[in-house]
């Protein structure tokens, strides 16, 4: 049986257009801002949580616009009856690094947990970083005084302990044999102001503990600064890390005939360039690519929307099966997605977007079943956040 999602319709014979989920796919929506991008994304947000139900949504939201997929879209009820379809909202749990209460505001949270969203807590655990991972955070060199430090003092916690916190990285450091007082000092200084930033946990956190299976999961991390340390990219880096991880495992289980209760993730990411950047480095960015070119086997799908595709790296725009383009005009991005053109298009894949009218209008280009089409995206049952105020 072939499983599909209804995103849109064809614009010269109205045929329903679907994207195919028999396994897993990744998919790359762009468009210049209010060309409806975000909007399609939401889309398949949709389909996914309706149609899917062993595969968890996962929702990186830099913008903090998601959390309104909690609410039916009672402003175009008319046109999602002239598509058949009803206005619905989905149950939505919204994980927010750090203190909610302290994030928000009181007021904001009371109002977000009466409109029926479940606010959850995400704290990291610090022994799930990378020894590399901990240097990339401070920008250290792992070839000089700091660097050699730290990556020390994680490693030997890697190796002595399942689980460590931040007090116990400190006294490592501490108690470092081999690193000078200057460099002691500075990283202590560092990992004093990791603590305060209040993302990361003092006991073990099970990812599947955050994550609930039943709902659509929506990371809020329009809360955390985007600047120098990449906190962003840090929870990214972490979270995407360990579901591979564990998805990886429990595959192979699931290929023995062994009981498994870890769920395929569907992952979205909005403002992708900010996590997968084309020409420099993030920390995110290599386990990302790493999810586009092997997750197929765990079964791991990831969504992509930006209104910059030249800003995307171009390992991963080389790797997306599904690609959802909607109205861009600037030269460098419309270039970036033309290298994509394929033989079976029948011409090039920026003559197919000079073509496109309105907002909601979209090239998609399928190469699985190997189509080029101009589509009119269907309207969202739960309500859009990205609109302007």
């Amino acid at each position: 049986m072939t499983h599909e999602l209804f995103i849109g319709q064809e614009l010269d014979g109205g045929e329903d257009t679907l994207l195919t989920v028999d396994k897993a796919r990744t998919v790359f929506a762009c468009g210049k801002r209010g060309t409806g991008k975000s909007y399609s994304l939401g889309n398949i947000i949709e389909e996914v949580a309706d149609n899917m139900p062993e595969t968890v949504p996962l929702v990186v939201d830099p913008m903090g616009i998601y959390w309104t997929m909690n609410e039916q879209n009672d402003r175009q009820k008319e046109l999602l009856w002239d598509w058949g379809m009803q206005p619905k909202g989905f149950d939505t749990t919204v994980l927010v690094p750090g203190d909610p209460t302290e994030r928000y505001g009181r007021d904001v949270y009371d109002e977000m947990e009466r409109r029926g969203l479940r606010i959850q807590s995400l704290q990291l655990n610090p022994s799930d970083i990378s020894p590399d991972g901990w240097c990339e955070l401070f920008d250290l060199n792992i070839n000089k005084p700091m660097g050699i430090a730290l990556y020390r003092a994680v490693r030997s916690l890697n190796e002595d302990m399942e689980f460590f916190d931040l007090a116990d990285l400190i006294e490592e450091i501490e108690y470092d044999e081999k690193a000078n007082e200057r460099t002691i000092d500075a990283l202590i200084n560092r990992l004093e102001m990791a603590r305060e930033w209040g993302i990361f946990s003092d006991s073990y956190t099970e990812i599947w503990d955050v994550l609930d299976p039943t709902r659509v999961n929506v990371l809020d991390v329009s809360v955390l600064d985007p600047g120098k340390y990449g906190l962003r990219n840090l929870v990214v880096y972490v979270l995407t890390k360990k579901i591979f991880d564990e998805r990886s495992k429990a595959r192979r289980r699931e290929e023995l005939a062994l009981d498994s209760d870890v769920p395929k993730v569907w992952l979205f990411i909005d403002e992708a360039h900010n996590f997968a950047p084309s020409g420099s480095s993030s920390l995110a960015k290599e386990t990302l690519i790493r999810w586009i070119k092997e997750g197929r086997q765990p079964g791991l799908s990831l969504a992509m929307a930006t209104q910059q595709p030249s800003a995307v790296a171009s390992d991963v725009l080389s790797q997306m099966d599904f690609i959802l383009c909607h109205k861009i005009t600037t030269r460098t991005d419309i270039q970036s997605l033309n290298e994509l053109s394929q033989e079976y298009m029948g011409s090039q894949l920026k003559t197919y977007i000079k073509k496109i009218d309105k907002v909601g209008e979209a090239v998609c280009v399928d190469d699985e079943r190997e189509v080029v089409e101009q589509v009119q995206m269907r309207p969202r049952k739960s309500q859009h956040g990205g609109g302007e105020a």
